[in-house]
């Protein structure tokens, strides 16, 4: 007997309903006639009902017991979802258009107006583009809507935004206002077309960039230098247009020749505006760009070069990192610099002598009269007594001035200008 909690058997007839369900001939079958509705369907409802088909379908194939395929043949699951696929890519074609597909368009066109460089040529090719897309909307929509004579990339938006809020505003069926929507759909295209047609600052050459910007106004209807970059490149350098400079360099950096003579022209110029186009450089290890930052002499242009300094394996990238440190001439570098007095390399160790100096900092007198009493080379004990004159204290003149008799001809040469320069004025020579 049952207790009456017990579900009832699946009988025979009902089992073999649910197994000729899910057939593969029935499947296939199922399919066929959902083929056959979505070549009919008219509307949007007629395009619903054949999806739900096709979700039946699928939900079938999938608790489906398919039978197992021979080896190297594609199995019937395979096959009937394949044509499952292919059939909803069918519905989706089928599908639309809406009149969102009219705003993505729009809104698309409007991001690309707002985010890309324009030539003037370009802007006057959008403002035409948007004013006839303005018209074409309003024939569809029997509306108005005004365009600006201003191309500006905020105006156009503005421009735009009255066609997407009226196109929102109808709430356009897909049926019934699908001749609405169509003739608006061709009018977005048309747009789209304009915004992509109009010309961008990087569809012109180099040449015509830089005539664009101005860089070949300072050049006389004769010139010398060939190319003609490279006069208005001397002649933007005398000015002192380190503007004009970083432009050449930022459109002709890829000629060995015009790089070379830009970063010289910066060298000279030593002009803090380039501290961010020479800092990415020496990040990648450009020694010119380390030297340009420590002529540039701003202590914001420490954080490009400080690293180097202890740069092991290349004693040209350290020297030229030390004399730059120096060149800015902070105290905040002064043990970093003073580290490099034991440095191995002898260059390495005149080079910091050297920026100890130019930074000036009294704690390095000790180190540095160090070095001028124990170094082996005299060119790093030449260096250190001229960092001491350079120091100027009486400490520092005294511990240079010792060496009057020295061996070394330099380093005596700096010693006899310390003691001149104790002799001349003591007063000036503070501890």
């Amino acid at each position: 007997m049952s207790d009456g909690d017990e579900e009832p058997e699946e009988t025979t007839e009902e089992a073999g309903e649910t197994e000729s369900a899910v057939d593969p001939d029935t499947l296939e079958s199922r399919l066929d006639d959902a083929e056959a509705d979505l070549d009919a369907a008219e509307t949007e409802a007629d395009l619903d009902e054949v999806e739900a088909e096709l979700d039946a379908v699928e939900a079938d194939v999938e608790a489906a017991d398919l039978p197992e395929p021979d080896e190297d043949e594609e199995s019937r699951e395979e096959q009937l979802q394949d044509r499952l696929s292919e059939l909803r890519d069918g519905l989706e074609e089928q599908r639309g258009p809406y009149a969102s597909d009219v705003v993505e368009t729009v809104e698309e066109a409007q991001s690309t107006i707002e985010s890309t460089r324009w030539t003037e040529q370009g802007e006057t090719d959008l403002a035409e583009a948007v004013a006839a897309f303005l018209d074409d909307a309003a024939d569809a929509l029997d509306e108005s809507f005004a365009a600006t004579s201003d191309p500006d990339a905020a105006a156009l938006r503005a421009d735009l935004d009255q066609v997407v809020d009226a196109v929102e505003a109808a709430a356009l069926d897909a049926d019934e206002d699908a001749e609405t929507v169509a003739e608006l759909v061709e009018a977005a295209d048309g747009l789209d077309t304009g915004v992509e047609d109009a010309q961008e600052w990087d569809d012109l050459s180099v040449r015509q960039k830089l005539r664009a910007e101005g860089y070949y106004d300072v050049i006389g209807q004769k010139h010398k230098d060939f190319p003609p970059e490279w006069t208005a490149l001397k002649e933007w350098e005398k000015r002192g247009n380190v503007e004009m400079v970083l432009l050449c360099l930022e459109h002709l950096g890829d000629s060995d020749f015009m790089e070379r003579h830009c970063l010289e022209s910066l060298v000279r110029m030593g002009n803090e505006a380039a501290l961010d186009e020479v800092g990415q450089r020496a990040a990648r290890r450009d020694t010119t760009a380390i030297e340009i930052v420590g002529k540039i002499g701003s202590e914001d242009g420490l954080e490009h070069v400080e690293d180097y300094v202890e740069e092991e394996g290349s004693p040209n990238l350290r020297t030229t990192a030390l004399k730059a440190v120096g060149e800015i001439g902070s105290e905040d570098s002064t043990q970093l610099v003073a580290d490099q007095l034991v440095a191995d390399n002898s260059d390495v160790r005149s080079q910091a002598a050297r920026s100890l100096g130019l930074i000036g900092d009294t704690r390095a007198v000790a180190p540095l009269s160090d070095v001028l009493a124990d170094d082996g080379s005299d060119t790093v004990r030449a260096s250190a007594a001229w960092a001491l004159v350079q120091i100027g204290t009486e400490d520092a003149l005294s511990a240079a001035a010792e060496y009057a008799d020295d061996r070394s001809f330099l380093v005596e040469q700096e010693a006899s200008t310390a003691a001149e320069a104790l002799d001349d004025d003591p007063a000036e020579a503070t501890a």
